[in-house]
């Protein structure tokens, strides 16, 4: 089990992680939460159709990780299309923000349940639902580490460029967290297929 996830009765996941890998994980994930930004959550006593009324931005994040986190509808070519994608984008955005904080505090709760053990690690448990919200912010996490990385289509059908990088690059310890999040993407989505 060490290093990936395997599958366990009921539905979830487990995985065995050590005290620094519990460490960068959460790191990663209270980044994430930074860059996607606190929520406009609605008192409690809000009307719950006008919160579900509640328009967004319209305008595409000016930051590249974001604006990959949150990509344009239907691209930018043409004026309509722009103008569709500004729509779309102000009716779904704040639910999408929603549901990415979601998904990394669902990480960071998740860890900071852990106990470690005397020989300095632990293994996570996951339920089939907090499955599926690690799934999301792995992707979340590869996406905004392969944009600041400008990690091209080409580079992750080539992940050999990755693994060549040279020691003394100042890329090198992102670029194996990027390739380490997505070996613990894969193995979770393969705990969780049919």
């Amino acid at each position: 089990m060490a290093g990936h996830f395997e599958a366990t009765p009921g539905g979830g996941a487990a995985v065995a992680l050590d005290e620094v890998e519990i460490a960068i994980l959460r790191s990663l994930a209270v980044q994430l939460l930074e860059l996607i930004g606190p929520g406009d959550e609605p008192a409690e006593d809000a009307d719950p159709l006008a919160a579900l009324f509640a328009e967004g931005p319209s305008e595409p994040p000016t930051d590249p990780a974001l604006a990959r986190l949150f990509p344009e509808a239907y691209g930018d070519k043409d004026t309509e299309l722009r103008a569709a994608s500004a729509e779309f984008r102000r009716f779904t955005e704040n639910d999408l923000r929603a549901r990415k904080r979601t998904d990394a505090l669902a990480v960071v709760r998740t860890l900071d349940a852990l106990t470690i053990t005397g020989d300095g690690g632990a293994v996570l448990e996951l339920t089939g639902d907090e499955c599926r919200h690690w799934l999301g912010a792995l992707n979340d996490l590869r996406l905004t580490i392969g944009t600041r990385l400008e990690v091209s289509d080409e580079d992750e059908g080539e992940a050999g460029s990755l693994y060549r990088l040279p020691d003394s690059d100042p890329r090198k310890p992102m670029v194996m967290a990027y390739l380490w999040l997505g070996a613990l993407q894969e193995t979770l989505v393969e705990t969780l297929m049919p």
